[in-house]
């Protein structure tokens, strides 16, 4: 007897409905799949951060076993997979395990098959290659989707850098990024000799380095999911990006906004045809599932440049997914996990991305990455636990009450909060405090934060109270971002 074809969204919310095999997300916290597990029967976070206390029912966070300093997210996840309590928990529950991750390596593929699971995403290899911005820019050209004007280049010095430029005719007021890294970590401004001299330790030596001529122009986000059918495109989000009461990194990633006239109606409509053409690109390049691009609006002209590529699902997922169209529909990440089940489906692509582009389909939405941004290390002594948060006329933030949902944000006088640092944890220059979701714009139309966003991110620093370290102890800052 063939097997039966899933022929509509309402078949394909029936089939995670009744899903029987359990799914994992691994990671740091729960924070990117946000409510998955609402989606899809059997869907399990393994999470290294206890955001919720123990309180939410489908976050497991086993004890601190010892362990070496964690360099990455991988390293994190690796460690999870290990940890006898997780695996403990894995073979209690049977089935065939599927996993999905943030970040993932050729050592997490080994164990989630000593596990006897499958890792429903592409190759870490082929994820690695997709997310070298040098490729990106590569990626991009054979799909037509243009950059900023751009080199390619090894960087031996400075005067090797203007060489580089006047051949390729993008000036010397210039952008550079190195193949990987993020939230400004890798990203420098370079307009004189002074400027490049700074960061000359990071550029020189790195290899093919992605020289931009720099542009005035808005950052937004957009994500899509490339299936056997076709791309799936999702709604073009802002990007809050290097606010310094939210971050201490210059160009660094620190949250989104989602409102259907975010951007001009052309813009909307050009980012998301690019998107889809770039998906349909990684297609042919072997990539299938989740990816997230970053699209550069010139202030001047409007033109959309592509930015980088992510792999994977991103800071902004839990937007994407909890969007009006997910609702209506289904979460953009339901799509991913039906290319990877292997269920055969058939759907009309051009019909949803057409239905997902209406402007009913998206209704109005912040989020905001607070970290700590001053230059000091210390020990949290009290933290505000996760849920949700009112503010009060005078601008006053108090907790409210305990919640897990982000729908449970009733107005923009209230938030959701999901903390991520927590008593006895240290506190350093750029450490993620938590996240602060809210209803409306947490930005002006100059797009500089506003008011009330400023009085959000006020009031949750100042609900956490931390004392100085030991004198003679001290701290190095990690590098990587657990988001």
């Amino acid at each position: 007897m063939p097997k039966k074809i899933l022929k509509n969204i309402s078949e394909i919310r029936r089939y995670f409905h009744r899903n029987e095999d359990p799914i994992y997300f691994i990671s740091a916290t729960n924070f990117n799949l946000l409510g998955l597990d609402e989606w899809c029967k059997n869907f399990k976070y393994v999470c290294y951060i206890d955001c919720y206390d123990g309180r939410h029912p489908n976050v497991f966070c086993p004890a601190e076993a010892p362990h070496a300093e964690f360099q990455s997210i991988e390293q994190i996840n690796n460690y999870l997979l290990q940890h006898k309590e997780v695996v403990d928990l894995i073979k209690k529950r049977g089935g065939k395990p599927r996993f999905v991750f943030l970040m993932f390596d050729e050592e997490t593929e080994t164990l989630v098959k000593e596990l006897g699971g499958e890792v429903w995403f592409p190759k870490a290899k082929l994820r690695t290659h997709c997310d070298n911005k040098i490729e990106t820019v590569r990626i991009g050209d054979k799909a037509g989707v243009p950059s900023v004007p751009n080199a390619l280049s090894e960087v031996k010095d400075y005067a090797h850098l203007r060489t580089v430029c006047d051949k390729a005719g993008i000036g010397h007021d210039l952008v550079l990024q190195s193949a990987f890294g993020d939230s400004g970590h890798t990203t420098f401004f370079i307009k004189s000799e002074a400027d490049f001299r700074r960061h000359e330790h990071e550029i020189v030596g790195e290899g093919e380095i992605k020289v931009m001529k720099r542009i005035d122009c808005r950052g937004s986000a957009i994500e899509a999911c490339a299936t056997d059918q076709g791309t799936i495109v999702g709604p073009l989000m802002t990007e809050l990006v290097g606010f310094k009461e939210l971050t201490p990194y210059r160009g660094g990633w620190c949250g989104n906004e989602i409102f259907a006239t975010a951007f001009p109606p052309k813009t909307r409509e050009k980012a998301r045809e690019l998107t889809f053409k770039f998906g349909e690109q990684l297609r042919k390049e072997g990539y299938r599932g989740y990816f997230e691009l970053d699209f550069l609006i010139d202030k001047k002209t409007g033109e959309n440049w592509l930015g980088e590529l992510n792999p994977r699902i991103t800071g902004a997922s839990s937007m994407t997914n909890h969007a009006a169209f997910a609702h209506a529909d289904a979460p953009l990440f339901l799509f991913h996990l039906l290319e990877f089940s292997k269920k055969k489906f058939k759907l009309d692509v051009d019909e949803i991305n057409a239905r997902w582009a209406d402007a009913d389909m998206i209704d109005s939405w912040s989020q905001m990455v607070i970290k700590h941004t001053d230059d000091s290390v210390d020990i949290v002594t009290e933290a505000p636990e996760s849920g949700i948060y009112r503010m009060h006329d005078d601008g006053s933030v108090v907790y409210d009450r305990f919640d897990y949902h982000r729908r449970a944000v009733e107005s923009e006088s209230e938030a959701f909060f999901l903390r991520i640092l927590k008593p006895g944890d240290y506190r350093y220059e750029g450490a993620d405090l938590g996240i602060l979701v809210t209803r409306g714009r947490s930005m002006t139309s100059g797009f500089k934060l506003n008011d009330r966003a400023r009085k959000w991110i006020h009031g949750i620093k100042s609900s956490f109270s931390a004392r100085p370290l030991p004198t003679a102890q001290a701290l190095a800052e990690p590098a990587f971002k657990i988001l």
